[in-house]
């Protein structure tokens, strides 16, 4: 079995350079929840150097919660934060010789995009005027959005539970976290086999991200799992 393993980077977490090589596809932080010019730039100077494919990770424009907390902005709002967002990142990109190759919300721009038609909709107008693909939950709202305009990409994560319904569990209630590597293992080879996903999440900002990256990763590996980027 073919999977893809993402991390969210250049959020100013520190671990970028020991995360890269260990993933497939990087998640580069457009600079308004966290991170800035400098950042994005290093991380895609780092994801060249690796041959990671670069995705683009919009968020709300609040750093003081780390792009988690839920703002309600109109709709010409929405939109024009996230082709801001991508144009940016484009443009970068492009500067280096790389290009841009999926879109992945961020934080709670994410969860709200998977459980709201209405926001979901408004983002997916952003990806296609880019033409990206777009990471998300498994049957989820933002799924049914991208349906017969962009490429949907389905998603799992390898540090967080999940509830019955195929929804993550909310980082403010306890258990919200898979801390053993074996677990994890164990939650990918269900989420690729019964929920279909394409791409696993890592998280960049856990302060045990990179010894627990790399051990996801070798158990996946010996689960007889190739580690390739989704396209």
């Amino acid at each position: 079995m073919e999977i893809d393993l993402n991390a969210d980077l250049g959020e100013g977490a520190g671990f970028d350079a020991e995360l890269m090589p260990l993933v497939t596809s990087a998640n580069v932080c457009c600079g308004l929840h966290a991170g800035g010019p400098g950042e994005i730039a290093r991380t895609l100077s780092l994801a060249n150097k690796h041959g990671v494919v670069v995705g683009a990770h919009p968020g709300y424009a609040d750093r003081e919660h780390f792009g988690r907390r839920e703002l309600d902005l109109d709709n010409r709002e929405l939109v024009s934060l996230c082709v801001y967002q991508l144009g940016a990142l484009e443009a970068m990109a492009e500067a280096l010789g790389m290009g841009v190759h999926y879109v992945k919300p961020h934080g709670a721009l994410y969860n709200q995009a998977c459980r709201d038609r209405e926001l979901a909709d408004l983002f997916v107008i952003a990806a296609a005027q880019f033409r990206l693909p777009v990471v998300g939950l498994p049957g989820s709202k933002i799924e049914a959005a991208c349906r017969d305009r962009v490429p949907f990409v389905p998603e799992g994560f390898a540090d967080r539970r999940y509830r019955p319904d195929g929804t993550l569990v909310p980082r403010s209630e306890p258990d919200a976290f898979v801390d053993d590597p074996a677990e994890a293992a164990t939650q990918v080879e269900r989420l690729v086999r019964e929920r279909g996903v394409r791409t696993i999440c890592v998280h960049g900002d856990n302060p045990d991200a990179v010894a627990f990256t790399r051990a996801v990763r070798d158990a996946l590996l010996g689960r007889g799992f190739t580690l390739k980027y989704f396209v």
